[in-house]
């Protein structure tokens, strides 16, 4: 059954992207989207598809393993990941899994969710989880950037930052931020003014949007909206049709030697009893715990 109600592809557009919409699965269902294939063109990288298709660079890179992100041989096939499972919370409000870089968003219709691409808080500095809400929004926003920020800015490149950076071009904050409750009102969702950073780990802890999905965003939600940060490598679902599906993300590294390592998944009391059932494939569980492509995975015998 075709779930995916719209998915809107502007490649004709330079640098525009709206949020992959789809229609909320039946009941009992977690299962969304479809996985669409890519042929690479002359000129063609990972940053620029993902910008087609409104993924994140590294799930792009995932769930195509070994293919050169900056020259991908032309005629290649690429899989773009716009099938996945729902994460297992509240459908409500705004849902941000952190091995996805992915942001959910549950329309107040109850009959779609959006998914966005995020860039989330590096190594040192992680995006925590949370179960908070929207504190505040605020157009045209400054940043007023902490004495630990400027301090990491001089040292490594050089530049002294100012106190306080003025709404335009300049912010990287962009044209929208919204500011959660959580811990002292630090962490924001918010845009970039930067071609680069969305889909992947790269930021100070908050979480960064493409300028033109944060601006759709920004216009959805409103004061006290729930918002929930998880981290949910592992998502499972036994559908109505009898499919046991599992989808496997890389762990997040908390040090840079441990993103030289290989990652080994941390299973759930759920997760086990899930790939133990008598009619489960035990070899195409295994694979997609090995592999870890982000894609779901039918391991029903």
């Amino acid at each position: 059954m075709m779930r995916l109600l719209l998915l809107f592809i502007l490649s004709a557009i330079p640098g525009i992207s709206l949020a992959n919409v789809y229609a909320l699965p039946e009941k009992g269902s977690r299962l969304i989207g479809e996985i669409q294939e890519h042929i690479v063109q002359k000129g063609d990288f990972f940053q620029t598809i993902s910008k087609q298709y409104n993924v994140g660079i590294l799930e792009l890179m995932e769930s195509n393993p070994g293919v050169d992100p900056f020259l991908p041989t032309p005629g290649l096939k690429l899989i773009i990941p716009t099938q996945m499972l729902l994460p297992d919370v509240p459908r409500k409000g705004i849902v941000l899994n952190l091995p996805e870089l992915r942001l959910y968003y549950f329309s107040k219709n109850g009959k779609e969710v959006h998914v966005f691409p995020v860039g989330i808080g590096r190594i040192g500095r992680e995006t925590p989880e949370m179960v908070t809400k929207i504190k505040s929004r605020i157009p045209n926003p400054s940043w007023t950037p902490p004495a630990s920020i400027r301090k990491e800015h001089l040292e490594e490149r050089g530049e002294v930052l100012p106190r306080v950076v003025q709404p335009g071009p300049d912010n990287p904050l962009g044209n929208y931020a919204m500011q959660l409750s959580y811990g002292d009102g630090s962490y924001l969702i918010h845009g970039t003014n930067k071609d680069f950073g969305v889909g992947m780990r790269v930021s100070s802890g908050c979480v960064r949007l493409n300028p033109d999905d944060i601006e759709w965003l920004f216009n959805q939600t409103k004061y006290g909206d729930p918002v929930r940060v998880i981290n949910q490598t592992v998502k499972i679902s036994t559908e109505p049709d009898g499919r046991h599906i599992i989808e496997v993300h890389s762990a997040l590294s908390k040090s840079e030697l441990e993103m030289q390592q290989e990652k080994v998944v941390t299973m759930s009391k759920d997760i086990v009893q899930f790939i133990s059932q008598d009619d489960v494939d035990s070899f195409k569980a295994n694979d997609a715990l090995l592999t870890q492509n982000g894609l779901p995975m039918n391991i029903r015998l």
